[in-house]
């Protein structure tokens, strides 16, 4: 597959300079792009790679524009990590879907369930009862969607992940884990994308909800009546615990954990493996990593990190008149 410079300016927009005419038969890093590979430049510090690059074209911001020029063809967008976004769904849209059917011969869809006409389901998928799949929403190989689970449009799910299962949920009555049965589903917005073997639990009674525009990483979980904020986005092997409240625009990273019930403000941003033991309601970067310990030294220690900020007050205030003593 190859496209022209021309047809990527007419679908993108931005400024070429160059050949229009000029055929890209892939897109690759500036650093190993060839003769025929279009390439991108977002970062400045990476500017050393520019001027040796091989790719036919170069997507630059405005301000490496004159650099860019002096090299050889160029892209200007005002966004040139964005743009390159949109030139990798552009990509994908022409690569040749050949003639598999949309719904492959090996899923199973239970009659009440809805697939829209546009939608793809991959093979050895499972779609429940009364399940929903919205238009251009794209089920890869051995998805799960429960029943009465519903996703909206143009989603990416893929393969292994499993929606809607039940929630953990037990009571414990003499000694023993009576079951809560799992009564509420799972509702996922428009334009969600969910990695490999990520797991989201239905609601132990109203839904478990996943807000348009959320991006979740590879084997995520996602516990009961959990509610994700629109555009969040959550990297591999984060763990959101039931009923927690997860606001928009919040990132959380790798292997970090989010305890049940509690509720994170929109804007909030998780550092990797680290522990939400408390709500947040104020936007910002939190982190948390501690090392292991027994609880009841973990506890004790916990405390008192939280005070060093006044202990090295009153140790300088000690220093101080330790000093003036000495004087």
């Amino acid at each position: 597959m190859a496209l022209r410079l021309g047809q990527i300016i007419d679908s993108l927009g931005g400024s070429l300079h160059g050949d229009p005419e000029t055929l890209i038969q892939k897109l690759s890093p500036l650093d190993t792009a060839q003769a025929d590979a279009l390439s991108f430049l977002s970062n400045p510090q990476y500017q050393s790679q520019l001027a040796n690059s091989l790719a036919a074209c170069v997507i630059v911001s405005p301000a490496m524009e004159a650099v860019a020029r002096e090299r050889g063809a160029c892209i200007v967008a005002a966004n040139p990590y964005h743009y390159f976004a949109k030139l990798t769904q552009l990509w994908r849209q022409h690569l040749a879907q050949g003639d598999e059917p949309l719904v492959h011969p090996s899923a199973v869809i239970h009659p009440s369930a809805i697939v829209h006409p546009t939608a793809r389901i991959g093979p050895l998928c499972v779609i429940e009862r009364g399940a929903q799949v919205g238009a251009q929403t794209w089920l890869k190989s051995r998805v799960t969607l429960g029943e009465n689970c519903r996703i909206g449009e143009r989603g990416i799910v893929h393969a292994g992940v499993v929606i809607g299962a039940d929630g953990f949920g037990f009571a414990l009555f003499e000694g023993r884990w009576e079951k809560i049965e799992q009564l509420g589903a799972v509702r996922i917005g428009n334009d969600v994308e969910i990695g490999a073997n990520t797991c989201i639990d239905r609601g132990a009674l109203d839904d478990t909800i996943i807000e348009d525009g959320v991006k979740l990483d590879n084997l995520v979980q996602i516990g009961h009546n959990v509610h994700v904020g629109a555009n969040t986005a959550m990297a591999g092997c984060a763990g959101v615990a039931g009923s927690a409240r997860i606001g928009a625009n919040c990132t959380v990273g790798g292997g970090a954990v989010v305890l049940g019930h509690l509720q994170l403000a929109d804007g909030v941003h998780i550092s990797a493996a680290s522990v939400v033991m408390r709500s947040i309601r104020q936007p910002g970067q939190y982190s948390g990593v501690f090392p292991i310990d027994d609880n009841a030294s973990w506890e004790k220690n916990a405390a008192t990190l939280r005070q060093l900020h006044r202990l090295r007050d009153r140790i300088k205030s000690l220093e101080s008149a330790f000093e003036s003593q000495k004087k």
